[in-house]
């Protein structure tokens, strides 16, 4: 009798190692799969800025802000992502795996535009806010300047207190 429940345990051991190492590989497979796929089904809000209106999606936790707008290939003219921390603090932005040029604005909790910052596609040099802030809100290089957005403009939506 003992025998056979050490052999059914030794069975059960080694099912519970392939399941597990199963499991491993399935991870590292969804992992790896995950990479170069630009993650598009965040939620979204509307921002306004003057006249214009903004559809962002939300970057509100640590992995969705990593990610942020990699492997993007194209982004609608009006559309951009805000990401959101929980507190203010100078934030710094590149652009790993980023191909799109984008502009950075670093944004107050009242909706403040701090400054901007333009960025070049697959490039790690840091490009920061100017103070603390909770928000920084990227869209296609050039959206800002052509609507004459500086620093000090202040973008309205729900996102910001009033």
């Amino acid at each position: 009798m003992t025998r056979k429940i050490q052999t059914h345990f030794g069975s059960v051991l080694k099912a519970s190692a392939q399941a597990a190492g199963c499991l491993l590989l399935a991870f590292l497979m969804t992992s790896a799969k995950a990479q170069g796929v630009p993650q598009t089904q965040l939620p979204r809000t509307t921002l306004n800025a003057g006249m214009h209106l903004i559809q962002v999606q939300l970057a509100q936790d640590f992995e969705q802000r990593q990610i942020g707008l990699m492997w993007r290939k194209e982004m609608p003219q009006n559309e951009g992502m805000l990401f959101v921390f929980e507190q203010p603090s100078i934030q710094c932005f590149w652009m790993r795996n980023t191909l799109l040029p984008l502009t950075a604005a670093f944004v107050l909790d009242d909706g403040t535009i701090v400054n901007l910052a333009d960025m070049k596609p697959m490039n790690d040099e840091s490009h920061c806010s100017k103070k603390p802030v909770r928000f920084v809100l990227e869209m296609n290089q050039g959206w800002f300047a052509k609507r004459n957005i500086q620093a000090g403009f202040k973008l309205t939506g729900s996102a910001f207190s009033k």
